[in-house]
């Protein structure tokens, strides 16, 4: 059975961690879930770190970002660190990160949840079945949080 860890913050507006755990039992009920949440984003890597070391295969973490420079700042330290755990523990991590000054206030849950959806089902597909799973999506410019940017088709 598939072990996968949900790691999110108290900071967040959003439950995106039952979000994400809706997505991932809808995408594939057998899969075992591990959630541990943390107050802040630069919790984030030592969450994900802590539930490889409980047997998952693949974390999504899920962030929300203040609009002060000092929140992008420590952003840019959590993306790095999460960077590292995957590197150094060869699995992946799907770093959900939601910046509250990207949209207006009134289109961030819708944000947070598209966001969230998609890349819990893009989790179970790389920890399920590699690469290879995500491949015929290969340069479609799909996105997670808003429309998709399309394809630039080559020209004959």
């Amino acid at each position: 059975m598939v072990k996968l860890g949900v790691v999110d913050t108290t900071f967040s507006r959003v439950d995106m961690g039952r979000i994400a755990i809706d997505s991932i039992r809808k995408e594939d009920p057998d899969v075992e879930i591990v959630r541990y949440t943390v107050p802040g984003i630069k919790d984030l890597p030592a969450g994900a770190v802590k539930l490889f070391d409980m047997g998952c295969e693949g974390v999504i973490t899920l962030g929300w970002v203040g609009k002060t420079k000092l929140d992008k700042y420590s952003y840019l330290a959590t993306s790095i660190g999460l960077i590292q755990a995957q590197i150094l523990n060869h699995k992946h991590i799907m770093d959900v990160t939601i910046h509250e000054d990207e949209v207006e206030e009134e289109k961030l849950f819708s944000l947070a949840k598209d966001r969230a959806t998609k890349h819990a089902i893009n989790l179970v597909k790389l920890v399920k079945f590699g690469g290879d799973a995500l491949t015929p999506n290969a340069g479609k410019g799909l996105r997670q949080g808003y429309n998709n940017a399309g394809s630039i088709l080559e020209e004959e």
